[in-house]
């Protein structure tokens, strides 16, 4: 830390400094036809001999402009302003003095002139310097899709088998809407994101290393899931609607509204969608002796789940500009999430020998009703055209939802003889309030230099109950080993400044970011469980620092180091134990410790289309799901698995990257991407339990081909696949998955058909075994994921000309992510 500080200090001297050399700028002045100086214009500095534009400018109030730092040669300016036709500079020949321009006049745009409408294809993936770019759109395979199968699809990003989301091989990914967190974690969050159609999405944000403006959660990174929006002025739209067929029907119905009128933006979108879905889970564990390592009984276990999920939202909001350079906005949304879930389960305990010396039926039905609202305020001023300005946030989220769950276990003899059975029924109510307030600040200075920093206070407060009773000869008896009540509590304050100057070739940027975070949980107990309660504050500073070097027009390269934490999700923090079947428990954990991070990558990208990434990190306290075998008080262990998230030590994860956008024609586009990771995990479990002693390599490979025919056609054949690997105590065996679809345009290009097929060879499976303690185990987990899909979108609505304000989005973080829905 002291050796950034001491850089930090070195670099804001830099900043300070003027150049000893003469002065070296090229100067001017724009006006229009009447000469009027025109303000906010737009200049571009181009290079003469291949038109390579240099760097850009933007006119003052008075309509000055300038460039400075040039290398000797010969250019022009191009000029561009809304309501004028383009203006362009005489040739200049640059010898390193100051040079003044005539002043360049542009001519207003003829009122009578025709609306002109430019439409272009997108390509699938965008690479940046600081980030990855899909467009969702580009692709026809996601019609129909959820955003959880676009995810599944993306270079680089895996999803297990319970939906939790990895970049890179490395889970402790940040999950956003639109720059806002989406709020949920792990299951939830993959649920929410089944439910949320590919239809409504325009782009995804992949940022392995994020500024210092970002909140510092996310070990692995951010994902920003961008939504659709209308940027045009005067009344326009779009309306999706897509059918899903395959074991289940699913149908997705989305609905986006924009009206623009003199100071005042209002918008509007809502869904309806249904999600049928199976799911088959076998598991087969086998238990040993602790001394001999003998198989001592055998546990074979056929889950068949089956899900309906509907999910309906609805989002309002309005923008009121009081002046060209100060907004007021607000936004307004919610959904309602009501799901059924059913599963039926067969368990034969078998002896050493595989004869079955009992076996369990159970059936489960959860009725889950989950419900959001949320309300963003949010304000933005430009001080003047050289981008200084100021926003604020002020969010409020709250989630309510109440679960019913009804188990019923039965035990047999070999032959179906009944032995024992077990009515339970759970009531499970949760609550959730976010409050979170957030100031940003930004400005360039004349030297290049640009400068943010910014303010963040977030308050969490979860109360979660989980009631159960056994129903027993008509009536109802509370069963106190289950039932618990927790009541979490979390404060977190942040702030950080960011500078960024680019130095000729070299682009510096760096930041430092600090948050302290307080927590506190009580649980309370019961007439045979005491009462409990925990709390902590820490805090940490978080430095980031990029640098870019621009060798030429076919090579740039990029090195950049970031310190990331991941926080526990709130009720993971919660001990008691949380009944998933007669042999399965989920706990929590209040021991558990945030993880840390420090990220190192190092990317070069070849004419803007081959693109190298070499990358390391190393997590401490690294978090992640660990199994243990239940115990009895005398510390006898039985055949249940307890299922925790832990602390697994350290983990260190090298790997190398690679991204290729081949024009293998004119109308077919090639992409590749494929991904080495090698990961170690050192330690023990919570720090005194198990060993861990695990390393493996994966690979992973992403291929997407799009075609683009004549009179509007286009289509795509896309997969991927992804060689054994491990995660934490799990070892996953290989997968993959190959997608085709077609699209066309219709109804003047203003609609869309789509039809595609996914997982045509019904190879999206997942595998893996894991050895924990005295038990090993193995399972096979496959769902509906071959399903054919079409969709129609249609764009309806008249703009009218002229420019449209950027809309600002919310300013909350990382704490939504870190609510668990459901069980």
């Amino acid at each position: 830390m002291k050796k950034f500080l001491t850089i930090l200090a070195i670099f804001a001297s830099l900043l300070n400094t003027k150049a000893q050399a003469p002065a070296s700028r090229i100067m001017g002045t724009v006006t229009d036809g009447s000469q009027k100086t025109i303000e906010s214009a737009t200049i571009a500095l181009v290079r003469a001999k291949d038109s390579v534009t240099i760097k850009y400018a933007v006119a003052d109030k008075t309509g000055k402009f300038f460039f400075e730092q040039i290398k000797e040669g010969k250019y022009f300016v191009s000029i561009s302003a809304v309501g004028h036709q383009p203006g362009y500079s005489s040739l200049i020949d640059f010898r390193g003095l100051d040079i003044q321009l005539p002043v360049i006049e542009l001519l207003p745009q003829s009122k009578a002139m025709a609306a002109v409408i430019i439409t272009g294809r997108k390509p699938m993936i965008e690479q940046k310097i600081d980030r990855m770019v899909v467009n969702v759109d580009a692709s026809p395979s996601n019609a129909g899709a959820s955003a959880l199968e676009v995810l599944e699809k993306t270079p680089g990003i895996t999803v297990d088998k319970d939906g939790n989301i990895s970049l890179k091989g490395k889970q402790g990914v940040v999950v956003m809407m639109d720059g806002r967190p989406s709020y949920l974690s792990g299951a939830d969050l993959a649920n929410y994101l089944r439910g949320l159609p590919a239809s409504s999405l325009d782009q995804i944000e992949i940022m392995t290393n994020p500024s210092a403006k970002y909140d510092a959660a996310g070990n692995s990174g951010v994902i920003n899931i961008k939504v659709k929006k209308n940027r045009q002025g005067g009344f326009n739209g779009n309306i999706t609607s897509s059918y899903t067929q395959w074991k289940y029907a699913r149908t997705s119905n989305n609905l986006n509204l924009n009206y623009r009128t003199g100071k005042v933006n209002l918008f509007a979108s809502g869904g309806f969608n249904i999600w049928n879905s199976n799911n088959d889970l076998s598991i087969n564990r086998q238990f040993k002796d602790p001394s001999t390592k003998e198989v001592t009984a055998i546990f074979d276990q056929l889950t068949h789940m089956r899900n309906h999920n509907q999910y309906n939202s609805l989002k309002l909001g309005a923008d009121y500009f009081l002046s060209k350079k100060t907004t007021l906005g607000m936004v307004a949304s919610g959904f309602a999430n009501p799901s059924r879930f059913n599963s039926t389960s067969t368990s034969y305990l078998k002896n050493s020998n595989e004869i079955i010396d009992s076996i369990v039926s159970a059936q489960s039905k959860i009725n889950s009703d989950w419900k959001n609202g949320s309300l963003n305020l949010n304000f933005r001023h430009e001080f003047d055209s050289t981008g200084r300005e100021l926003t604020s946030d002020l969010d409020y989220i709250a989630y309510r939802s109440n679960s019913s769950q009804n188990f019923v276990n039965s035990t047999f003899e070999p032959d179906w003889t009944s032995k024992h059975k077990e009515n339970l029924r759970g009531a499970l109510p949760v609550d959730v309030d976010i409050y979170v307030v957030k100031v940003d600040y930004a400005q360039n200075f004349k030297n290049g230099v640009k400068f943010e920093s910014g303010l963040k206070t977030s308050h969490v407060r979860t109360d979660n109950e989980a009631n159960y009773y056994n129903l027993q000869n008509g009536g109802e008896t509370i069963d106190y080993s289950k039932t618990n009540h927790f009541l979490y509590r979390e404060h977190i304050y942040a702030g950080y400044i960011n500078f960024n100057r680019q130095y000729k070739k070299i682009g510096v940027q760096l930041g430092l970011r600090y948050e302290r975070t307080s927590y506190s949980g009580d649980q309370y107990g019961n007439p045979i469980r005491p009462d409990s309660s925990f709390k902590k504050t820490y805090g940490s500073l978080f430095p980031t620092a990029f640098f870019s070097y621009h060798a030429n027009k076919n090579n740039e390269f990029g090195l950049s180091f970031g310190r990331r934490i991941d926080r526990p999700a709130y009720r993971d923090l919660n001990p008691f134990l949380f009944f998933l079947d007669k042999y399965t428990y989920q706990a929590g954990n209040p021991f558990l410790r945030p993880q840390f991070t420090n990220n190192f990558e190092l990317t070069h990208t070849y004419k803007g289309m081959l693109t190298t990434t070499l990358n390391f990190s190393r997590t401490i306290d690294y978090m992640n799901e660990t199994f243990e075998q239940e115990k009895d008080v005398n510390g006898t262990r039985g055949y249940a698995t307890i299922v925790r998230d832990g602390n697994i030590g350290r983990r260190d994860a090298a790997g190398v990257s690679v991204n290729a956008q081949i024009p293998v024609g004119k109308w077919w586009t090639a992409m590749i991407y494929t991904n080495y990771n090698y990961n170690i995990f050192r330690g023990r479990l919570n720090g005194n339990g198990e060993m861990i002693n695990i390393d493996a390599s994966n690979l992973m490979f992403n291929v997407n081909n799009q075609f683009k025919f004549n009179k509007g056609w286009s289509g795509e054949v896309s997969g991927f696949y992804r060689t054994k690997g491990v995660d934490g105590q799990i070892i996953m065996q290989p997968m993959g998955m190959l997608s085709a679809g077609i699209s066309k345009q219709v109804l003047k290009t203003k609609g869309n058909l789509k039809l595609n097929v996914r997982d045509i060879l019904y190879t999206n499976k997942a595998e893996g075994h894991i050895n924990f303690e005295n038990t090993m185990a193995h399972f096979w987990n496959t769902r509906d994921s071959r399903v054919a899909t079409i969709s129609f979108t249609y764009r309806f609505g008249k703009p009218i000309k002229g420019a449209q304000q950027k809309r600002k989005i919310g300013g909350a973080d990382e704490e939504q992510n870190r609510v668990k829905m459901g069980n």
